[in-house]
């Protein structure tokens, strides 16, 4: 058997901050460009730019999901993978009970924070113009602000908690994925318990039987896009595997190629109106095939091609040394800061620019002569959406770095003084933890 490959995971920082950014995106396109969701003007008009395949993947999101769920999947397996391939299984089985519990706090307190901060916000009227202004997507994400003091302390407490009972946190609606994501850790953590002993071949196949058993369950969101994470880790320590790549450098760039034209393929479906495109109706009919009947399309497509296109990428080293760019990996370190914050600064600061300065216009009077509500606040000049974007995503970045200077150390401060408040005393050492 030939020695595990060297350790390289820069490139994962590089997609997972393309990953980051393409939510936003996705979000900003949903507010102001919804019809960006289907793949044509409507089944009679032809597509603008941004609606053709491959273009289309730049304002879509639920790839973006699927990615991060990949990568859980791949970061938090590949060191107690390589210790168990180099017969150190117990001192992997230590890293992942560590891990597991520090998991909790890690995700949990900065969803925290951010939750308080949005509350607070809503609290003195931050949302107030987003929900009335010309946007769907704004007004169902924008909060009411609580009718007493007394309330508002009730209404955060019970947001804090329904974020990680059913995913609904009425002060930031994106983060109905966070306990998706939790969920999806501790099925890595759980795998990695029940396999660390088991031979690397075996563990392969037991892993692509879990992602075939996620597959036809309907698990697309984070299920079977966990275990294809697992899978690629595994792959890539295997020293047999990357001698066959390294042997076949013709075949390897070929075959990561087609694999990456296939998973932005199938990431660009669309989530609305498949059939008012050719090449949409094809995979549409393609799907037919190839999914489990019953399930959402417009969620196993983004989660295949990001499966197909994380391991396109990792055979691919053109692809890896392109993600592996510097502001890439950059943008990957403040993927979560920017996940947190993206939505309640477009409903706060990009909303205020757009909307602020422009009037609701009168709907007239109904029947009976009496005033009708006034019409949505529209967007106050088409062209300020040009100078706005851009700026906004300086800010987005400029916020989400003092997020990673001064909230994230505190929240890793908080975890890991209550890790040494809870840990036996031979458990707050990095060493072996013998569970046999």
């Amino acid at each position: 058997m030939n020695p595990p490959p060297k350790r390289d995971v820069v490139w994962v920082d590089g997609l997972r901050g393309i990953a980051s950014v393409l939510v936003v995106t996705a979000h900003i396109c949903r507010s102001l460009a919804p019809h960006l969701l289907s793949p044509a003007m409507s089944d009679k008009l032809p597509p603008t730019i941004l609606q053709l395949p491959f273009i289309r993947c730049l304002v879509m999101g639920r790839a973006s999901v699927a990615i991060f769920a990949i990568v859980t999947g791949y970061v938090n397996s590949l060191g107690p993978l390589r210790k168990s391939r180099a017969g150190n299984a117990d001192a992997a089985l230590s890293g992942v009970a560590k891990s597991t519990f520090r998991r909790f706090g890690r995700f949990m307190i900065p969803a925290v924070v951010a939750t308080v901060f949005s509350w607070l916000g809503c609290q003195f009227g931050a949302y107030d113009i987003a929900r009335v202004a010309d946007s769907q997507w704004i007004r169902d994400t924008s909060p009411e602000s609580s009718t007493s003091f007394a309330g508002a302390f009730y209404d955060l407490f019970k947001n804090l908690g329904t974020t990680w009972i059913d995913g609904f946190n009425n002060y930031d609606r994106i983060q109905w994925t966070l306990t998706y994501l939790l969920k999806g850790s501790m099925m890595t953590y759980l795998s990695l318990f029940a396999l660390v002993y088991v031979k690397p071949r075996w563990r392969m196949l037991i892993v692509a039987g879990m992602f075939y058993f996620k597959w036809k369950s309907g698990d697309a969101l984070v299920g079977f896009n966990i275990f294809c994470g697992i899978f690629l880790a595994d792959v890539s320590v295997d020293g047999d595997i990357a001698s066959f790549a390294a042997a076949h450098p013709f075949f390897q760039a070929v075959g990561s190629s087609i694999l990456i034209f296939f998973g932005l393929l199938f990431c660009s479906y669309p989530e609305e109106n498949p059939e008012w495109a050719h090449w949409s109706t094809k995979l549409l009919q393609f799907g037919y095939w190839i999914f489990p009947s019953g399930v959402e399309f417009s969620r196993y497509y983004p989660g295949l091609g990001a499966d197909v296109l994380a391991a396109g990428v990792m055979f691919n080293a053109t692809a890896k040394k392109l993600l592996s760019l510097r502001f890439l990996c950059w943008m990957g370190k403040l993927s979560w800061p920017v996940y947190l914050l993206h939505a309640p600064l477009i409903r706060t600061v990009l909303t205020w620019v757009l909307f602020g300065a422009s009037v609701r216009p009168p709907q007239g009077k109904d029947p009976n002569g009496n005033d009708l509500p006034p019409g949505w606040l529209p967007i106050a000049n088409r062209w300020i959406v040009f100078f706005a974007l851009p700026l906004f995503y300086v800010f987005l970045y400029r916020v989400a770095g003092l997020w990673a200077s001064y909230v994230d150390p505190w929240c890793t401060n908080v975890t890991q003084r209550f890790e040494d408040l809870v840990f036996r005393d031979d458990a707050k050492v990095d060493k072996p933890l013998l569970l046999s």
